[in-house]
């Protein structure tokens, strides 16, 4: 099964010419989700070779605008494009308390109808993700029990005091937790881990035992023991290599660090790892003082979550893309990189800089 990140916007605070708002999309089997959503993130995803009609499930880290605005547009216009006869399932969206109001706000003050339902999820955050003044006030985020016509009944989600996330969904194929970071308001990064596939039959073993391929090959496959003709009874365990891990692929909201120990635990062996590093290890306290991180910052959660890969991204729009920087430029991208690797030396982590359109393919684990 193919699995690939697509970053629509690698910009913060506001989108550029040269970077779009924060946006990406993991896509599998040509379902797609999308994490945040930047002002004129539908206009990036016109540029991708991705569909929005392919959206089933949209992950907001947090309300700043940078992350958010995008959205209320983003549904209208997939709404608009979409077939009467064929409207897209029911969109499930997760993100802090709050979202459900802006979303219902915003879509009823402009008369928006949609041709397919959607669902908001809220996620229930804890007072130490943010300094004081950035909590809410419970009467801005509480919403009524009115719901947008299209809109279905969502649900609340806390944290797990044991494990220390919040557990989004678990399916056949994906299960999806949330964990705290602290920032200006609250934020949260997301852990999408695939479930493991089972190992290969030894064609070679089953062969010996007189089983040729058909429908027992898919029964033992599918983890069900099979009754040879002699009364012998094969179980998977017996003709079956070990299990294949899944892949897991780990994206960080706005943060200038993590909260309680679940992300680092979640996290762990991540395939890719994907950190803002906002503003270069000199303005360090600059970042702190505005809730974000800084190459260093990303390099030492990567370590401690013993990623493979760190991608890095949301970057202050001073940080010109590749292909734009001019010799002599004050703010080279590339620095960041060199951050990031300098304080990973000695390590196996890759370091990527993201950029707009940037396509990551996420391979298959294979055993060792």
């Amino acid at each position: 099964m193919s699995l690939d990140l697509t970053f629509l916007g690698t910009g913060s605070a506001y989108p550029s010419p040269h970077r779009g708002a924060s946006a990406l999309v993991l896509r599998s089997e040509g379902e797609c989700w999308l994490f945040d959503c930047g002002e004129g993130t539908q206009t990036q995803l016109m540029r991708s070779p991705l569909k929005a009609s392919r959206i089933t499930k949209i992950f907001i880290s947090h309300l700043h605008g940078d992350h958010l605005f995008g959205l209320p547009g983003l549904l209208c216009t997939v709404s608009l494009n979409s077939s009467p006869t064929q409207p897209p399932s029911c969109v499930d969206i997760y993100g802090p308390q709050g979202l459900r109001r802006f979303l219902r706000v915003s879509l009823e003050l402009s008369a928006s109808q949609l041709l397919f339902p959607f669902a908001v999820h809220e996620l229930e955050p804890t007072a130490d993700q943010c300094p004081p003044e950035g909590l809410l006030n419970p009467l801005v985020t509480q919403s009524s029990e009115w719901l947008h016509p299209q809109e279905r009944p969502g649900t609340t989600i806390q944290m797990d005091t044991q494990s220390d996330l919040y557990v989004l969904f678990e399916e056949k194929q994906f299960t999806v937790k949330a964990f705290r970071l602290y920032h200006r308001i609250p934020s949260f990064g997301f852990c999408v881990q695939e479930q493991e596939r089972p190992g290969r039959l030894n064609a070679q073993l089953l062969n010996e035992l007189g089983l040729k391929p058909g429908p027992q090959y898919g029964l033992l496959k599918a983890g069900q023991a099979v009754t040879l003709a002699n009364g012998r009874i094969v179980r998977p365990c017996d003709v079956l290599d070990p299990p294949v891990p899944g892949r897991k692929v780990c994206i960080f909201g706005d943060c200038a660090s993590l909260v309680g120990e679940g992300g680092i635990k979640a996290c762990q062996g991540a395939d890719v790892l994907v950190h803002e590093a906002t503003l270069a290890d000199e303005h360090r306290e600059r970042a702190l003082e505005h809730g974000h991180s800084t190459p260093s910052t990303a390099a030492g959660v990567a370590l401690a979550c013993k990623t493979h890969r760190l991608v890095l991204y949301h970057f202050s729009q001073r940080y010109k893309p590749l292909g734009l920087q001019k010799e002599g430029d004050e703010d080279d991208v590339l620095e960041l990189k060199r951050q990031a690797e300098d304080a990973l030396r000695g390590t196996d982590i890759e370091v990527i800089v993201s950029e707009d359109f940037l396509t990551l393919p996420i391979p298959i684990k294979k055993l060792q």
